[in-house]
């Protein structure tokens, strides 16, 4: 059975799904306006989505941007990501300029969690999931695939390597083409959750998929992602419809 990892003051993998919002800013200006409404929402978790931000590839600004976001927030926990485009992000980077990124905003010093991509280089994985421990930030190691839904046996194999490499969450992303689709995903969902040592994340995409962005409590998936304003990725929900139906549907202990 998964365990729980504790990210500021959140505690993920355990009870109802938390809820993360996006900022999908360009500018400085536009990330720390999307706070104060953010905050009236009242998520769990901000998820900052660095590959919007027009200075991402300035180690210097991006530090400054991300303390001054980081103290906006205040006891909110901030998830920093940068989803590189071949998986849905807005910015294509080479290998390296990836991997740099990643340590720059472990060295800016103003994250809870930090997103890596799992298919990258295993060395350069492992460094970057290193480095985050020893600055005591969680990581969440991601893989979406926007064009289908494999089977079930190779999303659990994804799942398990992120593990296997050093992740203290596990997320997976997939678009489905079908209801069946949707139900591999939750099945692979639930034989994950009592498989793995460690939380996990998932979601089927789009319209079709929405349903798995509701029933985390039931299949496993420790974390649902919704909107305040600007989606990251389609099948989101507005967090004032989200946060309803799944307390509707938590689990009576």
């Amino acid at each position: 059975m998964s365990g729980v990892v504790n990210c500021r003051q959140l505690a993920l993998g355990t009870g109802r799904p938390k809820i993360a919002v996006p900022i999908t800013g360009r500018t400085t200006a536009e990330i720390l306006a999307a706070v104060a409404p953010i905050k009236a929402a009242q998520p769990d978790l901000v998820e900052w989505r660095v590959d919007f931000y027009e200075a991402v590839t300035d180690a210097e600004k991006l530090k400054q941007t991300g303390q001054r976001l980081r103290a906006a927030l205040g006891d909110l926990a901030l998830l920093t990501t940068f989803r590189t485009h071949g998986e849905g992000g807005e910015l294509a980077l080479t290998e390296a300029a990836y991997f740099e990124l990643c340590h720059a905003i472990l060295a800016g010093e103003f994250t809870d969690a930090l997103d890596v991509e799992r298919y990258h280089d295993e060395a350069s994985v492992k460094q970057v999931v290193a480095q985050a421990h020893q600055q005591n930030v969680v990581v969440i190691m991601s893989n979406h695939d926007f064009a289908k839904t494999p089977a079930q046996a190779e999303l659990v194999q994804r799942l398990t390597s992120m593990v296997a490499w050093g992740a203290d969450i596990a997320k997976i992303a997939v678009m489905p083409q079908s209801a069946a689709d949707v139900l591999t995903l939750l099945a692979a969902t639930n034989e994950a959750r009592e498989t793995l040592a460690q939380p996990i994340i998932t979601m089927s995409m789009g319209d079709l998929g929405k349903v798995s962005r509701l029933a985390g409590e039931v299949f496993g998936s420790c974390l649902s992602f919704a909107t305040v304003g600007a989606a990251s990725a389609p099948g989101q929900i507005a967090v004032d419809r989200l946060r309803p139906v799944l307390d509707e549907l938590k689990l009576t202990e």
